[in-house]
């Protein structure tokens, strides 16, 4: 028992340290990327959620109400598909896809190779919409100027609690979906008792970017944050 003990132990420290390896590398290269966006003048956002929390919506809507106000780049992240890159595209934002295969998150390597062809001259603002997952995405720093945590009504209101990682590390976050809270059993109060005991200081938005509640005061944080 006691050499099965051990075992494990070992088993758990090497863990750790090829966690702490991969991590290490990604942050030098997070940096890099962090660096080449700030030269350009460049502020990135990394949007985290669970699937079907309403990313590529709330992009859709965003990026056709900043067309000619404000120029875009998109870098969508899926383990598999080009579909969000598909209904984004002819929003007025150069958009590439990356899909990640086995893994449940973008990496500051592979954001690092897609810079070049996504954000061009003149570009302003860059969505980086990660792949649905809670939990992986928000471990991998990816250059971002910050990160977005996007909770919808749906999921309810302790989810903030349940995934501290996420919400701890996210600056921003949106409300999504508020056009159905009248159909569901959903206590706004709670849901920001929630985060407001994970991230205080968090810059919390309300929308709806299928009626277009919230959207006006989410459009104009993002002018005021890319002057």
């Amino acid at each position: 028992m006691c050499e099965g003990g051990a075992r494990k132990e070992e088993a758990q420290t090497r863990l750790v340290t090829v966690k702490s390896k991969i991590l290490g590398k990604n942050d030098e290269i997070a940096e890099c990327n962090r660096n080449w966006l700030k030269e350009r003048g460049v502020l990135a956002m990394n949007l985290i959620s669970s699937p079907g929390s309403g990313k590529t919506m709330l992009l859709e809507r965003t990026l056709e109400a900043l067309d000619g106000k404000l120029k875009c780049a998109v870098i969508a992240g899926d383990q598999r598909t080009d579909n969000d890159a598909k209904r984004l595209e002819g929003k007025g934002a150069a958009v590439v896809q990356i899909e990640t295969v086995s893994s449940c998150h973008l990496d500051a390597s592979q954001v690092h190779d897609m810079l070049p062809e996504v954000v061009t001259e003149g570009t302003k603002l860059l969505f980086i919409e990660n792949v649905g997952n809670l939990v992986c995405p928000s471990s991998f720093d990816l250059g971002e100027s910050f990160k977005v945590a996007l909770l919808s009504t749906t999921e309810g209101e302790d989810k903030p609690a349940k995934y501290p990682s996420l919400f701890s590390r996210a600056s921003v976050v949106l409300l999504t979906k508020m056009d159905l809270v009248e159909h569901l059993d959903w206590d706004l109060d709670a849901c920001l008792a929630s985060l407001r005991s994970i991230r205080p200081d968090a810059s919390v938005f309300q929308v709806s970017a299928r009626t277009g509640q919230g959207m006006e005061s989410w459009l104009d944080f993002l002018l005021e944050q890319s002057a």
